[in-house]
């Protein structure tokens, strides 16, 4: 084996994504992975069907504020790549009391653990929010966090804690800020497949304020390849940005997903504006392009209708979610 690879969130959106690729042909091969989720509203196997019987992969139920069962795991593996978290905002504003607990005192857990066992690598992953909003230009990954939304501040303090186990204990702890993920899988609470969802099930989609909120969009495909990039490459104690490079405002958004459902722009309904609702972000992704030879390789607009096709041929898969988002 190369390496033995704890991935926490792995039955999410975005950690299932990263867990198919270690163990697809394309991966690093020779990986033993085991998959922590704690299978809330947003885990799912299903995510893991492509993979569920592979050698490699050995999945645990459990979450990553159980102090015991993470030093168990811990003990056991060379390295941790961390996609646990809470991550909708909206749910944030309403209580945030959980964002606190998973996002921060799960990762102080699992930072304690790697400590205690000697992880070669953690890498930690977060978000653009933790930026704030921008009215021009693109974060760098040296400028100050200025984040605004309960969710946000939690990734925040995440990536403090994250990057402080560096400086003072010398892990080797690497972090990543990602922009909006899409794709395939995807729960409904999400803008992309919630509107999708919708469309597809013969209602309007409720576009908050005015719809001129911009947001980077990533594929998934591509920002998996960038963390792997990080975990196999990066440099400890380093931040990296990961962009998508296509940015579009939400109302520009809503009518490119109009026209791949074949809906009219009167299926828009412009409801109350979200609490604090930051107006722009923007990553500058040129620092893992330089170092790690890092592009988003996926066209936006093929993807866009991949992702649309997909939600289409599965609806058994997103209407049971779509109530609860």
């Amino acid at each position: 084996m190369n390496a033995a690879i704890l991935v926490t969130g792995g039955a999410g959106f975005i950690g299932s994504a990263y867990v198919r690729y270690l163990l697809s042909p394309r991966g690093p091969g020779g990986t033993a992975v085991t998959v922590l989720d704690k299978l809330t509203y947003a885990g799912s196997l299903a995510r893991l069907h492509a993979v569920r019987d592979h050698p490699d992969l050995t999945f645990v139920q459990g979450d990553v504020c159980d102090a015991s069962l993470v030093d168990a795991l811990a003990r056991r593996h060379d390295q941790i790549v961390h996609f646990a978290a809470e991550s909708h905002v909206d749910r944030s504003i309403a209580d945030g009391g959980a964002f606190t607990r998973t996002n921060v005192l799960g990762t102080q857990v699992l930072l304690d653990a790697a400590l205690r066992h000697g992880v070669g690598t953690f890498v930690h992953v977060s978000t653009d929010e933790v930026y704030g909003s921008l009215p021009q230009g693109a974060a760098k990954e040296s400028d100050p966090l200025r984040p605004t939304s309960p969710y946000a501040a939690s990734k925040a303090a995440s990536d403090l804690i994250a990057l402080a186990h560096h400086r003072t204990h010398g892990l080797d702890v690497r972090v990543t800020r990602c922009s909006n993920n899409f794709g395939p899988r995807q729960h409904p609470e999400k803008l992309i497949p919630r509107f999708l969802a919708r469309l597809l099930s013969g209602g309007t989609v409720p576009l908050y304020g005015d719809g001129r909120y911009e947001r980077d969009w990533l594929y998934v495909d591509d920002h998996v390849r960038a963390v792997e990039l990080v975990r196999v490459s990066g440099r400890p104690g380093e931040v990296y940005n990961i962009g998508g490079g296509t940015s579009l405002s939400n109302l520009q958004l809503t009518h490119r997903l109009l026209a791949l459902c074949g809906a009219v722009p009167e299926r828009i309904e412009h409801v109350e504006d979200r609490k604090g609702h930051d107006r722009r972000y923007a990553v500058d992704h040129s620092k893992i392009t330089a170092e790690l030879g890092y592009r988003p390789r996926t066209d936006f607009a093929a993807a866009l209708a991949e992702t649309a096709q997909w939600y289409e041929r599965h609806a058994d898969w997103w209407r049971p979610l779509l109530a609860s988002a």
